[in-house]
């Protein structure tokens, strides 16, 4: 352990400062929880709000009565890591814990039910009974979209509609349903998966209330006025086209200029925001009641949250680093059949990277109560980044009827299919519009934002 590290950190999901064992309570919470959650560092002789280095007396005294404390009041049993460490003239004690494979683990005088803890920020959680079985199915491999629900059967699937989700990019055909486990053998009969019916159930307000997108756009930068607002109850493939434009109707800015041109102007990058939406889609904890997918629109900034903590063992940091796991597996491998995405791990750092490249503040990822928010800003810091290959891109795009692939191709001497790909990732970032029928028009038009 770097004793300096630690020290010049904030307390976290990761790590905690404790002055001594003088509550002896706390510091089992703190260890199971960080067991149940992404592991983390216990240091002991530090002030928690000041980082005053107080140290310990007797290290060794206290690591055997932190040893015996951890193995006679947690169950399963929890093995940390113990380090006496030196500051100057004083010695503490550090306590390392790694995720768990054996959750949930729990103080024993509470029993599981009321002893199993998460750590949310800087905080220990009571873990609530979907948590409970969300620990034990991950311990077990398991995702929740995957199980069957025996009490339905498979006409209970929209076949019809999934099928024409599924048109653009294949004929979806009845065999398909179980390949993409939409629906699962149970006891001799072809039943929904949660993920199937989550996807495409018919009635699925009636066992999934909650599971629909509330979208509202805010005056100011709170939620005492609303301008706007939709409930998004498609299916949810459907349900990420209809947010996203929600989203691009109270995030596009009309300016007129001359008499005859209007040039319209994102203040989000599209492709960041819809990174966002599909993500709090194909990452929410469907088995988390009480409140559905929300999308918030201030004047300042765009806030996407989901249900569900981050998958156990992950950090915001992981997350930033490109480091991912599926939590809805039937969902996610939905969700790419369809293109909606493509490299799972890999939607956070696009969020961040389209963000930055537009000029705008970092994107904020957070965990609050048992939901995950993500927060995208839509102050400029600084000019938009571009090569001069798209600078030179920018600049040509002033005629009234826009410019064709065709046209701008030939002017900065790339083939076509290059310059779609540029034209498509300036698109993303909010920085050129295009015009047409479908991708594939080729009468399609580009427009400057600027």
């Amino acid at each position: 352990m770097d004793i300096l590290d630690l020290l010049r950190r904030s307390e976290g999901k990761t790590l905690e400062f404790k002055r001594d064992l003088s509550s002896p309570k706390g510091v089992l919470h703190t260890l199971v929880a960080f067991a149940n959650t992404a592991g983390g560092i216990l240091l002991i002789g530090v002030e928690d709000k000041s980082h005053n280095v107080r140290g310990v007396t007797n290290p060794l005294d206290l690591e055997e009565k932190l040893a015996n404390l951890i193995s006679d009041s947690i169950s399963p049993r929890l093995l940390p890591e113990v380090e006496i460490l030196s500051w100057r003239q004083s010695q503490l004690l550090g306590i390392q814990i790694y995720p768990s494979p054996n959750r949930p683990h729990f103080i024993k005088k509470e029993g599981l039910e009321r002893g199993a803890y998460v750590r949310v920020d800087s905080t220990n959680r009571r873990a609530d009974k979907e948590l409970i079985e969300g620990m034990q199915r991950f311990a077990q491999g398991e995702t929740y979209d995957e199980q069957a629900m025996p009490d339905l059967n498979s006409e209970d699937i929209d076949f019809r509609a999934a099928s024409e989700l599924f048109a653009p990019e294949r004929i979806l055909k009845p065999k398909d349903l179980e390949t993409l486990r939409l629906i699962t053998p149970h006891q001799g009969r072809k039943v929904p998966t949660v993920g199937g019916f989550l996807l495409f159930g018919r009635n699925r307000e009636r066992y999934f209330p909650d599971v629909w997108i509330q979208a509202g756009r805010f005056q100011g930068t709170n939620k005492t006025h609303i301008a706007d607002q939709s409930q998004i109850k498609l299916h949810l493939p459907a349900a990420v086209d209809a947010a996203v434009e929600f989203v691009n109707k109270h995030t596009l800015h009309g300016v007129e200029i001359g008499a005859v041109r209007r040039v319209e102007q994102w203040n989000l990058p599209p492709a960041a925001v819809r990174e966002a939406i599909i993500n709090a889609l194909a990452h929410a904890d469907y088995a988390e009641r009480g409140a559905p997918t929300r999308i918030s629109i201030f004047d300042d900034r765009l806030e996407i949250e989901n249900p569900g903590l981050l998958l156990f063992g992950l950090t915001v940091d992981d997350l930033r680093q490109g480091i991912s796991k599926l939590r809805n597996r039937v969902i996610g491998r939905v969700f790419h059949e369809l293109g909606l995405v493509e490299q799972w791990g890999s939607g956070i750092q696009r969020i961040v990277t389209t963000c930055r490249e537009a000029g705008l503040d970092e994107p904020r990822f957070e965990e609050l109560g048992t939901r995950f928010r993500v927060t995208l800003y839509t102050t400029k810091r600084h000019s938009p980044t571009a090569d001069s290959v798209d600078l030179t891109i920018l600049e040509m795009m002033n005629a009234e009827h826009g410019l064709s692939t065709q046209e701008i191709a030939t002017a900065i001497g790339l083939t076509p299919r290059a310059t779609r790909t540029r034209l498509s990732k300036l698109v993303n970032r909010g920085l050129v519009r295009e015009i047409g029928t479908s991708p594939q028009d080729p009468r399609r038009r580009y427009f400057s934002t600027g």
